[in-house]
């Protein structure tokens, strides 16, 4: 039995991000250009306090807040310590090559709002609250791909909005039909309804609710902007964009699935288990043959929402599901933020080739470069290797094991793509001007690919800390 309560104060951790976008936004208009910086201060002190309460939120029972419709339980917590930690990485990747710029405070306030949408989206559950926190997750988004107002960041941009207009037509179309089938929003009323609704009108609302949250976390058939926006992205904006949303879309996706559409007669566990498999597939297609880092790294991002989708199709059938989810959202969240860290401090090295001897020059950055590239392949001891093994487990154990082959198949595929960027980073080159790495970012490289390490050591009492049940 959960409780209810309308106290603001289990929205801590959003408040104080909220909080801090607004409060930085008024002081980026009044701060001399050299001391922006401070707004970017004031976020990473703002996501340091939401960190601190969410830890200490995860440690109550779980609870719902204004009338059902936020929910504060261990799928809330996970995404608001690892949302709130990818937005400090990000703040301090954005730090270095934003120095003095004219919108710097902008900058930082949208990241903020973006990992401030992230974060309602995991804990919505009423469709209109993950309406607006879609949108919120959205509009930054969109105005950090185009940041630098260039020719790539403006087509990249354009691509990124006119993708997400058409698909969140659809998701606000899909939550109308929803809205019709279950006479109603809220997760607790709508898991009652739903079940005695005509399955093909619960089917068509479903099919464009996933329409939405698909794009945001960047999976297949929703997938087409990612590879264009990543790439014409400053690296600290891609990294956003691969990362923060993912992880909300995916928490809310994971909680509509299991919640109101738990008795559907719709097989949403079939049609979750074929999306995964096709976003894995053709992601990892699709970054073979790439030769720049941020679009290798795209098609790669594609191809990881592929196996974070592998526990949301056994959700239904597996207690190990929600586990493996969270688990595998954390660790994906610290290699690839520490991939790109490693592209962030190395603003010349656009491509493959632009590598070449960097670990002559660099060697620790080549270590995390490697560590991180083997982590998103899955290489023990990383994070991500206990996570797979974790969502393939969940995946045989929800009588998915043909999904599972699928994986392991795809797991084996991606090492290509991987070896082709760290061939040339290990072999011997001669100086370039692409091999002066900026300090802080390559710091924040080595850091994040010995967190990757140390999560995947003590993966055990993590995942014991992520498995309870959702607050209802």
């Amino acid at each position: 039995m959960t409780e209810m309560n309308e106290n603001p104060l289990f929205l801590l951790p959003e408040v104080f991000l909220g909080g801090s976008a607004v409060l930085g936004l008024l002081l980026g208009a009044w701060l001399p250009r050299h001391r922006q910086w401070l707004v970017a201060a004031l976020g990473a002190a703002a996501c340091t306090a939401g960190i601190a309460a969410a830890g200490v939120a995860a440690a109550d029972a779980p609870v719902t807040a204004f009338d059902g419709a936020f929910a504060v339980d261990p799928v809330t917590s996970t995404v608001r310590i690892v949302v709130l930690g990818g937005t400090l990485v990000v703040l301090a990747l954005s730090t270095a090559p934003l120095r003095g710029q004219a919108r710097e405070s902008e900058f930082h306030v949208l990241v903020q709002l973006s990992a401030l949408g992230a974060l309602m989206l995991a804990g919505s559950q009423d469709l209109l609250l993950v309406a607006a926190a879609y949108l919120l997750a959205s509009v930054p988004s969109y105005a950090l791909a185009g940041f630098l107002k260039d020719g790539p960041g403006t087509e990249a941009a354009l691509k990124y909005f006119v993708i997400g207009a058409l698909l969140g037509v659809l998701f606000l179309t899909g939550i109308t039909v929803v809205f019709a089938a279950g006479r109603g929003t809220a997760y607790a009323q709508l898991g009652g309804t739903l079940p005695e609704a005509p399955a093909a009108l619960v089917g068509t609302g479903l099919a464009g609710v996933l329409a939405g949250l698909l794009f945001k976390a960047g999976a297949v058939p929703s997938h087409f902007w990612v590879p264009d926006a990543v790439q014409g992205s400053s690296p600290p904006a891609a990294a956003l964009l691969t990362t923060l949303p993912k992880i909300g879309a995916l928490a809310a996706l994971y909680r509509l699935l299991v919640a109101p559409l738990a008795g559907s007669e719709v097989p949403w566990p079939e049609v979750v288990a074929v999306l995964a498999a096709l976003s894995m597939t053709l992601g990892n297609f699709g970054a073979f043959f790439q030769t720049d880092v941020k679009r290798l790294l795209a098609y790669s991002t594609i191809s990881q929402v592929g196996y974070l989708l592998m526990p949301v199709a056994a959700a239904a059938a597996s207690a190990r599901a929600q586990p493996a989810l969270l688990y595998y959202l954390a660790a994906y969240a610290l290699t690839n933020l520490g991939a790109f860290a490693v592209v962030c401090s190395l603003p010349h090295a656009r491509t493959l080739e632009d590598y070449r001897g960097l670990l002559r020059r660099h060697p620790a950055l080549t270590l995390s470069l490697i560590v991180c590239l083997l982590g998103l392949l899955g290489t023990p001891p990383t994070a991500v290797f206990l996570g797979k093994l974790e969502v393939f487990t969940a995946a045989v154990d929800g009588g998915l094991a043909w999904l599972a082959v699928v994986a392991a198949a795809n797991t084996v595929a991606s090492l290509f793509y991987y070896l082709r960027w760290i061939r040339p980073a290990v072999s011997g080159g001669g100086d370039s001007p692409s091999h002066r790495a900026l300090r802080p970012p390559a710091v924040l490289a080595c850091v994040t690919a010995a967190a990757s390490v140390v999560l995947g050591i003590a993966g055990g009492p993590v995942l014991g800390v992520m498995t309870g049940a959702l607050a209802g």
